[in-house]
């Protein structure tokens, strides 16, 4: 079974997905028949990164919100994440375009470490306040998994993987997915959102059928 599972690194509730997604992956019984492909997805393409700018003035300005309105819903995303054993550190985060960070994941996945890279990339994000649009940040990622800082930087100064992402977001445009997360399994079931457990293992369920 093949899982496709599109995301941005800087969505909230992708990291949320993610750990629901994998509680219910530990308890289907079909778990070692079981290929993930994480696909690119950009909730805000024209987004311009900002280390200066506090990320809830960035999400207040992005959404048409008072500043009080964006960090009571970080707050509330905050406790939700916490429910997963996830550490989001809102005040600390920097403002950043995702392309590069998908470029990263694509250059990941040739060297088979594609679900390592995302999740370095949500810790480094939520939880470490680092910025994820930087190349030296980025090669520091892939050589904390085992992958060639210089290689990695290599390929961000160049266009590699760039048409990588841009397929992974005309195929979500073709799909009609419009918000993320969203699973799609063996293209036969979707789940859009960051679901619950329950959900996702019902999924896995009716696709192995």
């Amino acid at each position: 079974m093949t899982v496709e599972i599109w995301s941005d690194i800087a969505c909230p509730f992708c990291y949320i997905g993610k750990r629901r997604f994998e509680r219910a992956l530990a308890q289907f019984g079909g778990k070692d028949q079981v290929e993930i492909t994480w696909r690119s997805f950009q909730l805000n393409p024209e987004l311009v990164t900002e280390p200066n700018i506090g990320a809830a003035e960035s999400l207040a300005k992005n959404k048409g919100w008072t500043l009080a309105q964006a960090q009571q819903a970080q707050a509330h995303v905050a406790q939700m994440a916490a429910g997963e054993g996830l550490a989001y550190n809102f005040d600390g985060q920097v403002v950043a375009n995702t392309f590069d960070a998908h470029r990263f994941t694509h250059f990941a996945k040739q060297h088979g470490q594609q679900i390592e890279a995302e999740e370095a990339l949500f810790a480094a994000h939520f939880t470490e306040g680092k910025n994820i649009a930087d190349h030296d940040t980025l090669a520091g990622l892939g050589a904390a998994i085992g992958m060639d800082p210089v290689a990695v930087k290599a390929a961000l100064a160049s266009d590699d993987f760039t048409d990588r992402v841009e397929e992974d977001i005309l195929l979500a445009r073709q799909f009609g997915i419009s918000s993320v997360p969203f699973f799609v399994f063996d293209r036969k079931y979707a789940v859009s959102g960051a679901q619950e457990a329950g959900t996702f293992l019902q999924a896995f369920e009716n696709a192995m059928r």
